[in-house]
């Protein structure tokens, strides 16, 4: 929106292109994001906690999590709210990846508030029936796989890349769109499994965000692109606004909920920002970049695909709690301890799939 005005006005004063300059718009974006959830946090905070919107905890979990029980939950509402702001203000709205990427965001962030909604506020433990909330991911994953293969402007867009190496290629065709159905739905529900810690998700999040931005910032320029020999595609550089913004809301929503947390993201932050975060890999042609920098994400989810087929197969569990974080806590790991060791994992993994960019 502010893009556009200053168009506008630099017909007036030339000083106004500077806001044309997309790496000024990514800082803006994440410094509004980031202002937004400073300044909100603690009324959203306030308000949650008057009207007991607050967590409920396992009695079979760790004993230190009993502690947690009526913290103020559905903090995911204010990380929405910022990212939304933030590219309105600042991404190009011609775009039509940023439409893309931010409806995305937006549907599932509503499923994870529903779902939220009937938890905390109905009093409904096993809120959205899963059966429903997987329709309603389905519908929103796979509407979003047919936009962008019936708007691919060039083969690029719909073919599959494998990193470290330059000329190996997958041309997808039509079977791009149960690609792209099967990373934003498994993307959303990864990152919702792994929020179960103070800052656990969302620390990776915003570390896997910027790093997506990198890749979308070089995708979308044509020299950059074709010096590091990945693919070039038009108009995907704006969605490095929305990576930072992402970047600046997830740090800004961090304050608050780095331990002991004073706030929790709830379904509506965590199946946002993983929904975000496949889309954005689809859009930027790195969806198994995307798996390694995830490694947390997928780690947590592959524990938790093991615990269940063990159990029903052998009748015995593979790890004393899953997901994956909490059998470190059973083991006597402190919190703190495994948040962190999360969080050095993710940088690793992040440095790792960067390096994609000039090992080819």
């Amino acid at each position: 929106m502010l893009r556009h005005v200053a168009a506008w006005l630099s017909d007036y004063y030339s000083g106004f292109h500077v806001f044309q300059y997309l790496t000024l718009r990514a800082i803006l974006a994440a410094l509004t994001a980031l202002a937004i959830s400073l300044l909100v946090g603690p009324r959203m905070i306030r308000w949650l906690a008057e009207y007991q919107v607050g967590q409920r905890v396992r009695s079979d979990g760790p004993q230190t999590h009993l502690s947690k029980a009526g913290t103020p939950t559905m903090g995911g509402a204010l990380i929405l709210a910022a990212i939304v702001a933030a590219t309105l203000l600042w991404a190009d709205l011609a775009n039509r990846f940023v439409w893309v990427v931010l409806l995305v965001t937006i549907a599932f962030g509503l499923i994870g508030f529903w779902d939220d909604y009937l938890k905390l506020v109905v009093g409904n433990s096993r809120g959205l029936i899963a059966r429903y909330k997987y329709f309603w991911q389905s519908f929103a994953g796979l509407g979003a796989a047919i936009v962008l293969y019936v708007t691919a402007q060039s083969p690029a867009d719909t073919t599959l890349y494998v990193p470290f190496f330059k000329h190996f290629v997958v041309p997808l065709g039509v079977l791009f769109i149960p690609l792209t159905y099967f990373v934003i739905v498994g993307s959303s529900n990864a990152v919702n499994l792994t929020d179960g810690l103070d800052g656990l998700a969302i620390m990776p999040s915003v570390l896997v965000a910027g790093a997506l931005g990198v890749f979308a910032y070089d995708s979308g320029n044509a020299v950059f692109s074709n010096y590091l020999g990945i693919p070039y595609l038009a108009g995907a550089g704006e969605i490095l606004v929305i990576c930072s913004a992402i970047f600046g809301a997830g740090l800004g929503f961090l304050w608050f909920n780095t331990y002991p947390a004073q706030v929790f993201m709830g379904d509506i932050g965590a199946l946002a920002l993983g929904a975000a975060l496949g889309v954005i890999a689809v859009v930027v042609r790195q969806e198994i970049v995307l798996f390694i920098m995830g490694g947390v994400f997928v780690m947590e989810t592959v524990s938790v695909i093991l615990q269940v087929a063990s159990f029903k197969l052998r009748g015995k569990r593979i790890f004393r709690m899953a997901p994956i974080h909490h059998h470190f806590e059973l083991k006597g790991w402190a919190e703190p301890k495994v948040i962190v060791r999360f969080w050095i994992i993710t940088v690793i993994l992040v440095l790792l799939g960067l390096a994609t960019l000039k090992l080819r």
